[in-house]
C-alpha cells in the first residue's frame, strides 16, 4: 500500500507588516538622531524713524561678521576690518585676536571711543544700578551662500561665545555667581545688560571679496 504523501500546512504571513511596521516604529522612537540646534537670537527692533539717523551713527553701532565663498571672515567696524582665514584663527590662535573679543570690545566700549557704539546709562535695578551700555549696537552676520555650513557655525559659536562670557562676567561681578545659578529675575538683568543684538542676512553671492 502506498504511502501518501502529507502536506505542509501554509505559513499565515497576513501579520508580517504589521510586525514589521511596529518594528520599525519601536527603532525609530528608541534611536538618537543628530540634530542642528538653533541658536538664541534677539533680533533689535527695526529703526522707527530711519531718516533722521545719520550715516556716521548708524555706523559706528554696526559690528559686520561678514564670510565669503572661501570660508574666510572679514570682521569691520569703524575701528578697522580683520581678516580670519580658518576656524583657528577665529579662536585667536595664530597671533589673531579672537572674533569673540572683538565682539566684547565692540559691545562694552569701555573707553567711550568715537568710533565704537553709543553710551547711554540705563537703570538696571539693584545690586546693578545705573550702568552706561551700548544700547543701540547691532551685529551684523553676513554669509555667502556658497560659504561652507561648518564656517558659519563657526563664526555663529564665537559670536554668541562673546556674549554668553558677558553674562558670566556680569553674573560674577553683579551677583557673586555663575549665570547658571541666578534666578530667572536676575537672569533676566544681566540679559538686560547684555542682550544678544545680532542680525543676519539673507545669504547672497558675495563672491570672493
Amino acid at each position: 500500500m502506498a504511502r501518501s504523501k502529507r502536506k505542509v500546512p501554509g505559513l499565515n504571513a497576513s501579520s508580517m507588516a504589521d510586525i514589521s511596521f511596529l518594528l520599525l516604529t519601536f527603532f525609530l522612537l528608541v534611536s538618537n538622531m543628530d540634530v542642528d540646534t538653533g541658536l538664541a537670537r534677539r533680533l533689535p527692533p527695526p529703526p522707527h524713524t530711519e531718516a533722521k539717523t545719520s550715516v556716521e551713527v548708524e555706523r559706528r553701532n554696526l559690528l559686520v561678521v561678514a564670510v565669503n565663498a572661501r570660508d574666510e571672515t572679514m570682521v569691520g567696524s569703524q575701528l578697522g576690518t580683520e581678516w580670519y582665514t580658518n576656524e583657528a584663527e577665529l579662536r585667536g590662535e595664530g597671533g589673531k585676536i579672537a572674533l569673540k573679543e572683538k565682539v566684547k570690545e565692540f559691545v562694552l566700549n569701555r573707553t567711550n571711543s568715537p568710533n565704537l557704539p553709543h553710551l547711554v546709562e540705563k537703570n538696571f535695578g539693584p545690586p546693578i544700578g545705573v550702568v552706561p551700555v551700548t544700547a543701540a549696537h547691532v551685529v551684523s552676520i553676513r554669509n555667502d551662500a556658497t560659504t561652507s555650513y561648518k564656517a558659519y557655525i563657526a563664526v555663529q559659536n564665537e559670536v554668541v561665545r562673546a556674549y554668553n562670557e558677558l553674562r558670566e562676567e556680569g553674573a560674577r561681578k553683579y551677583f557673586n555667581a555663575s549665570y547658571r545659578e541666578l534666578t530667572e529675575a536676575q537672569k533676566k538683568q544681566i540679559q538686560d545688560l547684555y542682550p544678544q543684538r545680532i542680525s543676519e542676512a539673507e545669504p547672497k553671492n558675495y563672491g570672493l571679496q
